[in-house]
């Protein structure tokens, strides 16, 4: 099984920004924890700060992988540009935010890319990812 986490902006600074939402633990940290929990499956990491990257990343994985775990960062709440990349591809998304996006600021209830993804798992920290994991196995 072949799963690619995908992370957008400003996720580079989990363990640096805001700790006391993000928590202390850079993401790279924590996706060797992954991978030790997850020795079976084929675990790769990809994070951009920029939409057409993230676009791309999911364009080119999105035919031939097993599932792809997206957390898209500001732009679950405005791109309409990832959302359609979602819905063009075969591989399934489920949706993974570290926050509650719905206990933060009002604009930050509304995702674009929920529609075009099977699911969404929000406000679990970074155990998120590995619920989104353990339900594709």
């Amino acid at each position: 099984m072949k799963i690619l986490i995908i992370n957008g902006p400003n996720l580079n600074l989990l363990g640096k920004r805001e700790p006391e939402v993000y928590g202390s633990t850079s993401f790279e940290e924590y996706f060797e924890t992954l991978k030790a929990m997850f020795p079976e499956i084929q675990l790769e990491y990809y994070q951009s700060n920029v939409e057409g990257e993230l676009i791309n990343k999911i364009h080119e994985v999105g035919f031939s992988y097993d599932a792809i775990l997206l957390n898209a960062g500001g732009y679950t709440h405005t791109s309409v540009a990832i959302s359609d990349a979602i819905a063009g591809v075969t591989t399934p998304t489920l949706e993974v935010h570290i926050s509650n996006i719905y206990k933060r600021e009002e604009f930050r209830h509304k995702s674009i890319i929920s529609k075009s993804c099977i699911g969404m798992i929000s406000g679990l920290g970074l155990k998120g990812y590995e619920l989104g994991i353990r339900y594709f196995l």
